[in-house]
């Protein structure tokens, strides 16, 4: 046995507070945490647009992080109505729904009109580890990246929480000041309902992933029309749902 030095990632809890009350408290790795306020939100339902927080300030504590955000008068009259508690560990996607019709809420319909091919999506796999620099360093964090039609990855967010990592993503997307290019999301975890969701509002039309999705997840990309990528290796891939984009 050799002693020996590793990078391990940092993990802590993160209160998302809309209006002075706690929404979610979430485990996740303490970095681009304005990305992950905002996309929380947005993912969530708590906002539609980036517009209606009208201030966000991210606050170090003794006990961890809170991203406080206030919120448009109307849309903080629409959160006081619908106010709950979040208590969520990493990897968890559905904590503190409480009603099945707020689990299984309707996904907006992707977008039409975006092709890709097989070997883009190849060629997307191969230059994503690249760019997965808390990935590459601790084999211990997950990524959520946005591949452009036009120019190749875009943006990629990474956490110890998948579902983190894409509101991470969705956040970053929403606050940069131009027009979101045509892409594909890329995830390297698994495809679960949640994630699915997320993907429905932020408007991915197609979702590519290195895990497979789960049963609910499909039939939820399904509706949702998107299509679902997955067990996606440079070499190969499974389409699940909607094929026609892929030519």
């Amino acid at each position: 046995m050799t002693p020996d030095l590793r990078e391990v990632p940092e993990e802590t809890p993160v209160a998302l507070v809309h209006d002075g009350s706690t929404t979610a408290v979430m485990m996740a790795t303490p970095a681009d945490l304005e990305d992950f306020a905002l996309g929380f939100s947005l993912t969530e339902g708590i906002i539609a647009d980036a517009s209606e927080i009208e201030s966000l300030e991210v606050v170090e504590t003794e006990l961890g992080i809170e991203a406080r955000m206030w919120l448009s008068r109307s849309r903080s009259e629409t959160l006081a109505s619908r106010r709950r508690y979040l208590a969520g560990p990493t990897g968890c996607g559905l904590c503190g729904i409480d009603s099945l019709g707020e689990a299984m809420r309707a996904t907006p319909a992707a977008p039409e009109g975006l092709r890709v091919s097989p070997s883009q999506i190849g060629a997307a796999l191969e230059a994503l580890p690249q760019h997965q620099a808390l990935g590459a360093s601790t084999r211990a964090a997950h990524a959520a990246a946005w591949w452009a039609m036009s120019g190749g990855f875009t943006c990629l967010r990474e956490d110890v929480g998948r579902h983190n990592a894409l509101d991470k993503l969705v956040g970053a997307l929403a606050a940069a000041d131009k027009p979101r290019p045509d892409g594909v999301l890329f995830l390297t975890s698994r495809i679960s309902v949640e994630m699915v969701q997320k993907a429905a509002v932020m408007g991915a039309q197609v979702l590519v992933a290195v895990s497979a999705p789960t049963a609910l997840a499909i039939r939820t990309a399904e509706q949702a029309a998107i299509t679902l990528i997955g067990v996606a290796r440079r070499d190969g891939f499974e389409v699940f749902t909607r094929p026609d984009r892929v030519s």
